[in-house]
């Protein structure tokens, strides 16, 4: 579904991805993790085209993401994003959210795509919030929404920033559960996220990235129990300690 193929990024001197080649199959559940400034955010970014590459290839579905002719908006409404910062806009309602993007981009019928979005609230539990502003819900059930807004456009990938990083601890539960389900559905994702134990019950392949490189890739037994290299023995080290 998604392939990376001597992917490398500089920001002036620094260079931010470095030779990164790996492969997400369809229907696979890759969690990307690594201390700060590992270059984790910076790949998932570049799966549509948030963040420019300098050099390498990146193939999504199919298709080359820098092929010369490629519309880059009906590119991106293919690929399904979840930001840390839920990202929806305060001045509409849950539901016209959730429907802005299918009747602008997909062209799709009002009333279609509020029954879509209607459905999808139900599926996250927010069928009750369907008119409510985003100023009115907690983190938890804002970035429930951004994944019922990004599920909207039927994308065939789903990536996710650090999508609980900005919540309250008792919220991010409730986000992870929505993430769950969707693995169990054989959705394909890639998830950059500090939650090792979503990585260890959800995740079918862990990346691990450090001073963006991709150190190291194995399934969560592997990585969590015989990391290969020195580097991601120390990072679950300190994470055990912490």
């Amino acid at each position: 579904m998604i392939s990376f193929d001597g992917v490398n990024k500089w920001y002036g001197a620094y260079h931010a991805l470095a030779e990164v080649s790996a492969e997400v199959a369809k229907g696979e559940v890759v969690v990307i993790c690594g201390p700060s400034g590992s270059g984790k955010s910076t790949l998932i970014r570049t799966v549509n085209r948030l963040e420019e590459i300098q050099k390498g290839r990146i193939v999504f579905d199919g298709q080359d993401i820098h092929a010369p002719k490629l519309d880059l908006n009906h590119f991106r409404s293919r690929v399904g994003f979840v930001f840390q910062s839920f990202n929806l806009f305060p001045h509409l309602s849950v539901a016209e959210n959730i429907m802005m993007a299918p009747i602008n981009v997909l062209r799709k019928k009002r009333s279609d795509a509020r029954v879509r979005a209607l459905e999808l609230l139900e599926r996250v539990g927010l069928a009750s919030k369907a008119e409510a502003f985003p100023g009115q819900l907690s983190g938890g059930q804002q970035q429930r929404v951004a994944i019922a807004r990004a599920l909207a456009m039927d994308p065939p990938a789903m990536l996710f920033d650090e999508p609980t990083s900005a919540l309250d601890p008792e919220m991010v539960g409730e986000v992870l559960q929505v993430m769950k389900e969707l693995a169990r559905e054989g959705m394909t994702m890639m998830c950059v996220t500090h939650e090792m134990n979503f990585a260890r019950e959800v995740a079918d392949r862990v990346w691990f990235m450090d001073h963006g490189k991709l150190v190291e890739t194995g399934t969560p037994e592997q990585f969590f129990s015989h990391p290969q290299s020195e580097r991601a023995r120390k990072f679950l080290a300190e994470l055990r300690n912490h």
